[in-house]
This record gives C-alpha cells, sequence and structure tokens, in this order.
C-alpha cells in the first residue's frame, strides 16, 4: 500500500470508529509504529487529524460531539428506555450521582417525585431542571463552566462531593471498548468523572446501541468497573465479555 492510500485508510478507519491508536494502526498495516506517527503527522499537517496520547482523532470531531443540544436530538427514543430502566434503580432517600451526558439527563423525568432524593451533578442543566422539585436536594462541586456540555468541570471541586455518600452514579459515555473501558471525547469532562466513580458504591453505565466498540479522546474507567450496564442493544460477543467481568448487563431493546 502507498503512503497516500494508506492515508486515506486512516481517515476512513477514523470516520468509523473515532479514534485510532499508532499500535492498532502498526499492526493492520504491517508498518513500523515510527511510520505510522510520520502518517498522522502528515494528517495533522493537512489538518485532517489532531493527534492524541497514542493515536489520533479527526480534526473537530471532539467539539461537535459534546455539543449537549446535537447530543440531546439523537437517539431520543432509545435513551428514554435506558433512563426509564435506570429510574426503577433510585430510590427514596439516596444520594446519586448524575453526570452531564443526554442519556443521564433523560433520567429527570422519572425521578422528580422522589422523597429525600439527594442528586450530586456537575451539568448545570441537571440543576436548573430540578428548581421545580423541592424534596430533592442538588449538591455541585465548583469548577470551571465548560460551554459545550453545559457543565463544571474541576476535579479540585470536589471536595463538597467528597463528604455525599453516594449509593448510586449514573454515567454516560462516548464509547465503550473493552481496551481503553468507558470513555469521553474531553479529557477535562473524564478526570472529572473518574474521580467520582471512586466514590460511588455502584456505578451504572448508560449506553445507546451506538456507544459500542467505539473509543473516545480519554478513559474514566475501566471495563469492569461498572456494576451494572443498561442497553437498548448491544453486540452479543461484547455483552459476554462484559458480563465475563462480573458486570450486570440490561439490554432492555
Amino acid at each position: 500500500m502507498f503512503r497516500e492510500e494508506r492515508h486515506q485508510a486512516i481517515v476512513t478507519l477514523l470516520q468509523s470508529h473515532g479514534r485510532v491508536s499508532v499500535a492498532d494502526l502498526s499492526e493492520r498495516f504491517g508498518v513500523s509504529e515510527v511510520t505510522i506517527r510520520v502518517d498522522l503527522q502528515a494528517l495533522v499537517n493537512q489538518g485532517s487529524v489532531v493527534r492524541t496520547h497514542g493515536g489520533a482523532i479527526l480534526a473537530g470531531y471532539g467539539v461537535q460531539d459534546l455539543s449537549l443540544l446535537r447530543r440531546r436530538q439523537r437517539h431520543v427514543a432509545e435513551k428514554a428506555r435506558i433512563a426509564a430502566a435506570a429510574a426503577e434503580l433510585v430510590g427514596d432517600g439516596e444520594a446519586i450521582f448524575l453526570d452531564s451526558s443526554s442519556t443521564t439527563l433523560a433520567i429527570l423525568s422519572h425521578i422528580r417525585q422522589r422523597y429525600d432524593l439527594t442528586v450530586v451533578t456537575n451539568s448545570l442543566v441537571v440543576a436548573q431542571e430540578l428548581l421545580a422539585s423541592p424534596k430533592i436536594t442538588v449538591v455541585m462541586p465548583g469548577g470551571t463552566l465548560h460551554h459545550d456540555t453545559v457543565s463544571l468541570i474541576d476535579a479540585g471541586g470536589l471536595k463538597i462531593v467528597e463528604r455525599c455518600n453516594i449509593s448510586k452514579g449514573f454515567f454516560g459515555a462516548h464509547g465503550l471498548t473493552l481496551e481503553d473501558g468507558f470513555t469521553d471525547v474531553s479529557e477535562a469532562e473524564a478526570r472529572l468523572k473518574r474521580s467520582i466513580v471512586g466514590m460511588c458504591r455502584q456505578v451504572i453505565a448508560l449506553l445507546d446501541a451506538t456507544k459500542w466498540g467505539r473509543a473516545g479522546v480519554a478513559s474514566f474507567a475501566d471495563a469492569e468497573d461498572a456494576d451494572i450496564l443498561i442497553a437498548d442493544a448491544a453486540p452479543e460477543e461484547m455483552v459476554s465479555q462484559m458480563r465475563a467481568l462480573g458486570v450486570e448487563v440490561n439490554c432492555i431493546g
């Protein structure tokens, strides 16, 4: 394969998977990792890709995918079914964490009538939508406003959250692979979520069918860190692999 053909093949892979790694490309094309790094730098110079640690993503990919408005308009019916199943796990008197993902936001309509519920969240949208629910206490970490996700992001602002006994954490993800675990396209968001994952007694992942086998820029949890995974549909092989790791997978299709 000529260099130009390899470049086009790399871009095609990025369009399909969102992210590529130097090691995987080296094995796929039968060339050295040095050659792949040269290829990626050439694509960076063309403005086609953005280099990440160990690989690359498409230029502009992360910004587009982080837009909360766009994400809330995608796969609405699937997210609604996932959210309804997730809300059944929430009981009165609990403290739960809701991240700023669009799937997690769909839970709100199902929990407004819970009693003595504490919702820990970094999402300004979650906080705003719960203003009309006086029985629910909202706790927010400090941080810097991230405009695309309408959330506060700063792992250093978690001191108030550390005082909460979080029984369940609900996390959306850009994607899930066995190698990368649960990933996000924002490194800062992933860093915050990684800290909160460690504070939750139960970690509950919410994934629509498009997220399986897909990887973002940064990992916030290993695959086995999830206690429960709720999905509308999923590839059978990956479901079996997740269950082998001890994860309870509920496909509500």
